[in-house]
């Protein structure tokens, strides 16, 4: 494979160039010219507007080896799609190829052993479908729409975070193609540099065409919401972060600023306790039992439910912008400031939410792998959701004063899957430590910086 730099172009493809392409490919090849192309370029955020060249939806790892080989070989600059909802637009381009997995979707479950082997396009709803009928779960994400393969690749929180840590955390193995066209096995045995790299540095160092992952013995869960009026949140909040710094690591709980249903303005709390039943009930009394919340809907449930609980709050063709931030401490002038901004938001559907993840994943070493902030706080996500796009200067306004307004609490670390428009220093931060051996281990895997729509690192000179 050539070693000079990979660039975009514009312009449709040649037709020769497209049918060999077609030749012996598995899945589908999509052009601008093709009926289904303007279905095939849509991704879940509505404001991404992008008119790629040519969408290779891939059927298997053979159809990932020809499109990253006929990237290279015309010179067209690459996106990779997985399955899930990818806030941040990457998942596409103007004028080169989308190396679209949104197709592969197997999950395989071998419940002797707990692991799990996914493929790439899956959602984290594919993957619980199938290792809940074994009682067995994969700590991954909190919307059952979530793609599995970038928020593993980012690190990855969700709702068993405490317990068993991050997403990446129990990945054991996974199947790579690299920027020439090879498949590599990394693992701790195979490629273990290149393993280390993968989890937590996001899609810099090729398309990712199974995960192997560790799973729990997890099935039934204390979860749901907590819910409160606006005008009680600043008390709400306190309590929250004074309740959970002493938590037992099965509790998993989120704060959150956003509105009901019906448009009222509100507080939540929303947990899931992945621990003994009646234990949980008993830990969680503090919680409710403070005010009192205005509505508990905390229950007993399967966990697939549990992680499709929020569902409902990021519908399908909205248009989203968001940040976020890891501060160096809540204290009570950070909530209240939190708040203010909350209060401020132009729609119901946007909302601010109050993460915390301190237990099985502060264990890990802080150079074990690419995830490099360990020592959590609290970190604060600034969603904008809309619908109308003439208000999108309003809204994105909104979430870009609010992540400066928390400029003087924030730890300047922050979480890489929440990393949208942000400049190189950004980007930098959110790889924190890992940074430099990051870009030493692209310049090994990827010298031409090929895969450079993403959070990218740029390779060592």
């Amino acid at each position: 494979m050539p070693e000079t730099a990979v660039t975009g172009r514009t312009g449709g493809m040649e037709e020769a160039a497209v049918a060999a392409l077609r030749e012996g490919f598995g899945g589908t090849v999509i052009t601008p010219a093709d009926p289904g192309y303007d279905q095939a370029r849509r991704i879940w955020n509505a404001s991404i507007e992008r008119r790629p060249a040519l969408i290779a939806r891939c059927a298997g790892t053979a159809d990932v080896v020809r499109a990253v080989r006929f990237a290279r070989e015309h010179g067209l600059v690459a996106a990779v799609r997985g399955g899930g909802h990818n806030v941040a637009g990457r998942a596409l381009c103007d004028d080169g190829i989308v190396i679209d997995l949104s197709a592969m979707r197997g999950v395989f479950v071998d419940p002797a052993a707990r692991t799990v082997r996914v493929q790439p396009g899956c959602t984290l709803g594919d993957v619980d479908r199938e290792t809940h009928l074994f009682g067995l779960a994969v700590p991954a994400g909190v919307v059952s729409k979530t793609g599995i393969a970038g928020l593993t690749l980012g690190g990855g929180v969700g709702w068993l975070v405490r317990k068993h840590g991050l997403t990446c955390d129990n990945l054991i193995a996974c199947e790579v193609v690299t920027a020439d066209g090879r498949v590599l096995t990394a693992s701790a045995d195979e490629n273990a540099d290149l393993f280390w790299g993968l989890r937590g540095g996001g899609g810099n160092f090729g398309v990712v065409t199974s995960f192997l992952y560790r799973a729990h013995p997890v099935s039934t869960v204390l979860g749901g919401l907590l819910v409160w009026p606006r005008d009680r949140a600043g008390d709400v909040i306190r309590h929250y972060r004074d309740f959970i710094a002493d938590a037992p690591e099965e509790l998993t709980a989120y704060a959150a600023l956003v509105h009901t249903p019906d448009g009222q303005p509100a507080v939540a709390v929303i947990c899931c306790w992945c621990g003994d039943i009646a234990e949980g009930e008993r830990v969680l009394q503090p919680l409710r039992s403070f005010g009192p919340p205005a509505m508990d809907m905390v229950q007993p449930m399967p966990f697939p439910a549990m992680q499709s609980l929020l569902d409902g709050a990021f519908p399908d063709g909205t248009r989203n912008y968001w940040k976020s931030t890891f501060l160096k401490d809540l204290g009570d002038d950070a909530v209240d400031l939190v708040v203010a901004h909350a209060n401020r938001a132009g729609s119901p559907l946007s909302a601010v939410v109050i993460e915390y993840y301190a237990g099985a994943a502060s264990r890990v070493g802080g150079t074990d792998t690419a995830f490099a902030h360990r020592r959590f706080g609290f970190n604060v996500g600034m969603m904008a959701q809309w619908t109308d796009p003439a208000e999108s200067d309003r809204h994105t306004a909104w979430a870009r004063a609010f992540f400066d307004a928390m400029r003087p609490h924030s730890s300047g670390a922050y979480l890489l899957n929440f990393v949208d428009e942000e400049g190189q220093d950004t980007i930098r931060a959110a790889f924190g430590a890992s940074y430099e051996r990051l870009a030493q281990l692209k310049k090994k895997y990827d010298p031409t910086n090929f895969f450079r729509l993403n959070q990218n690192v740029q390779p060592a000179i």
